[in-house]
């Protein structure tokens, strides 16, 4: 509410400095005379729909924070949020629910922008028992579950490793979105401690990836599991609510991983 209280103006300068854009870089990936995007910056000049939209576009705005610039210019929003389970989004969830299906005896999920779980498969559900209830009630927040002392911080196997690979990610988030949840969560993960029983050293696993991707290994009673993980989002999504869902799949980073999580979804039966 403090942002849409501020001139669109300060604004697009505020997106502009965190991408860190000169007015010139701005002006000419835009094509607009750097007069003119001064002039739009300081009050000088009011920008169009079209324009806010436009720079918006440039500075990879994320729609929801393109409504607040929208807002603050004096126009309507544009892009619509609607709940995952809204019939306008049908298909989009019949997709989401496809592709957690049909990476089974792979786990993999769906988060929202703050790391909440929204969808998960089987395999997941196999994986993340032993955690400490209170984490597992919704909603549940993905990263928490993970790092957290009383979740499955203590069951991965490279936790330094991985950690840091989460926090990284994270802090990219922050950066792109100054999200204030997200800046909270942040502070929240950085200062769970590390088990001193995590191995800090590098594992053949980590050592096969290092450089290219980092794996986690996860301990279960069938051995350590060594995952690839990737990211799939949606694209060009003109809706809020998919603009903001990512898809986690996890592969297996060896053949004895993939035997055991079909063993596990086999005895599951």
């Amino acid at each position: 509410m403090m942002a849409m209280t501020q001139p669109v103006g300060d604004l697009l300068r505020e997106w502009r400095q965190r991408r860190r854009m000169s007015q010139l870089d701005l002006a000419s990936e835009a094509e607009i005379s750097t007069r003119h995007l001064s002039f739009v910056e300081t009050g000088r000049a009011l920008p169009s729909r079209e324009m806010v939209l436009h720079l918006a576009e440039q500075l990879e705005v994320p729609l929801r924070e393109r409504n607040v610039l929208l807002v603050a210019a004096g126009f309507a929003p544009v892009f619509a949020e609607r709940a995952l389970e809204d019939p306008a989004l049908q298909a989009a969830r019949k997709a989401v629910d496809l592709v957690l299906a049909g990476h089974e005896p792979y786990p993999a999920l769906a988060v929202d922008r703050h790391w909440t779980l929204i969808a998960a498969n089987a395999a997941v559900g196999r994986l993340i028992t032993g955690a400490d209830a209170k984490l597992l009630q919704p909603p549940v927040n993905v990263l928490r579950l993970s790092l957290h002392p009383n979740g499955l911080a203590p069951r991965i196997a490279n936790l330094p490793q991985w950690r840091a690979h989460l926090l990284a990610r994270l802090r990219h988030q922050v950066e792109v979105s100054a999200d204030p949840v997200l800046v909270e969560l942040m502070r929240e993960l950085a200062a769970y401690p590390v088990p001193s029983s995590a191995r800090s050293g590098r594992s053949p696993t980590v050592h096969e990836f290092a450089g290219v991707l980092v794996p986690l290994q996860f301990v279960t009673e069938a051995g350590t599991l060594s995952f690839l993980s990737t990211t799939t989002v949606f694209g060009t999504p003109l809706d809020i609510t998919l603009s903001e869902l990512a898809l986690e799949s996890f592969f297996p980073a060896d053949t004895k991983t993939a035997e055991a999580l079909r063993k596990l979804a086999g005895d599951a039966r």
